[in-house]
């Protein structure tokens, strides 16, 4: 009964220094916003900052077991896949902290919380991924996947939409800059087209290389669908600061990490053929 919570060990139950470190990893920003909280570093409106601080790194970590199974297979990665749980269920904490610390900057008036989450619909739509999260969460043990058998995986696809609504609810709540919300938006684009991609191809660098560049110019299509849309910028303008290297927008972030991932499977395959 106490082995099944300590995180850091393997399947095999052996401890695992990649799963410590994940675990620490997981643990880090949540206790540096405290230590900020604590010492009075978060501006006039703390509470806020901490539901912010919150938001970011839930879909920071649900984006990151996403990637899980792209990881595994681009960088022959086998021992990746151990780290899908706790980046889902660690997400799934983040997300149940952002929404009490919103329950909490409203004094822990649950009819005025409630009252919100139904008017307004930014707040619906990440409550309802919140919702979601904790189900897949709850769910994502080995006694429930042997309970629900097939129903299992069919019920674990739903982190996709699941993750689509967290992130409308981050552009939505991010206002006028929405620039973390549209590098996290390329991030799942980037991840959904792999997946889109034939099995056979999903292995090669000529992939990679084509989402390095398709992935920062729909990045870029977004940013100004969504600033036109939303404060009446014009597109051209944001499309053009997308062209300024000066600029770096979340395009040319998205483009750097795209090449450097390149890099590092190259690397990793032309040392192991040697």
């Amino acid at each position: 009964m106490v082995r099944q919570w300590e995180v850091w060990r393997d399947p095999a139950g052996r401890f695992s220094w990649l799963k410590l470190a994940v675990l620490l990893v997981l643990l880090a920003p949540g206790a540096w916003l405290a230590l900020r909280y604590a010492a009075g570093d978060l501006g006039g409106r703390p509470l806020n900052q901490l539901i912010r601080g919150t938001g970011d790194w839930t879909v920071r970590f649900l984006l990151a077991s996403l990637a899980v199974s792209p990881l595994r297979a681009v960088l022959e990665w086998s021992r990746a896949v151990m780290l899908r749980r706790m980046l889902g269920v660690g997400a799934a904490c983040y997300a149940v902290g952002h929404v009490t610390l919103y329950i909490a900057e409203q004094k822990w008036r649950l009819g005025f919380v409630i009252t919100e989450i139904v008017l307004r619909i930014y707040l619906t739509i990440g409550f309802v991924a919140l919702l979601g999260m904790i189900v897949l969460a709850i769910t994502s043990t080995d006694g429930w996947q042997r309970r629900l058998r097939q129903r299992w995986k069919k019920l674990h696809r739903l982190i996709f939409p699941i993750a689509i609504l967290a992130l409308l609810h981050y552009f939505m709540q991010s206002k006028a800059d929405v620039t973390d919300a549209v590098f996290a938006a390329g991030v799942f684009v980037w991840l959904g087209l792999w997946r889109l991609a034939p099995r056979g191809w999903q292995k090669r660098l000529s992939l990679l290389g084509g989402l390095a560049l398709v992935v920062p110019l729909a990045a870029a299509l977004l940013e100004a669908l969504w600033y036109g849309v939303a404060t009446g910028v014009r597109a051209g303008r944001v499309l053009l600061a997308n062209l300024d290297p000066a600029a770096m927008r979340p395009s040319a972030w998205l483009a750097i990490c795209a090449i450097v991932l390149s890099a590092i499977a190259a690397l990793r395959r032309r040392g192991q053929s040697r």
